[in-house]
């Protein structure tokens, strides 16, 4: 619960920061200098890319966590890797397994299943380009009607 406040609460600084930048915006428009203008019109192409950027990170985190969800509920939430006192898994034992997990994965390609174990492979085994890759698959896939 604290890992989505401190999304919440960092998303809202961003509204915030990014409403100011706005506001900012359209004060130098309203200056009239066409220099002034130009940082205008800048400074909103800049907040309007921030928006768009954290709304895809928060949806790619919504919809990522919905599959844990609903992949845990069908059982297929362990990895089967040896866990630290902490809880998660131990690296070493994450990396020596990718293999495994890659084999399932392209054996299923339609399975957003595999794409998202494979994705918690990656993040266990401390790869998180390729785990967010994966786990992008899995969303997409898990779209698919059938």
């Amino acid at each position: 619960m604290t890992t989505k406040l401190g999304a919440l609460i960092m998303a809202a600084l961003l509204v915030l920061y990014l409403a100011l930048v706005g506001w900012r915006a359209v004060q130098f428009m309203a200056t009239g200098e066409p220099i002034a203008i130009a940082m205008g019109v800048a400074l909103l192409v800049l907040p309007l890319i921030g928006l768009w950027a954290l709304w895809r990170e928060l949806e790619f985190g919504i919809r990522s966590h919905e599959l844990v969800k609903r992949l845990d509920a069908e059982g297929g939430l362990d990895l089967e890797l040896p866990l630290l006192p902490s809880g998660r898994p131990e690296r070493a034992a994450a990396g020596a397994a990718l293999d495994e997990f890659r084999t399932a994965a392209d054996a299923a390609p339609e399975s957003w299943q595999a794409a998202m174990r494979l994705g918690l492979a990656y993040d266990a085994a401390g790869d998180r380009r390729n785990a967010r890759q994966a786990v992008r698959r899995a969303v997409a896939l898990s779209r698919v009607p059938r």
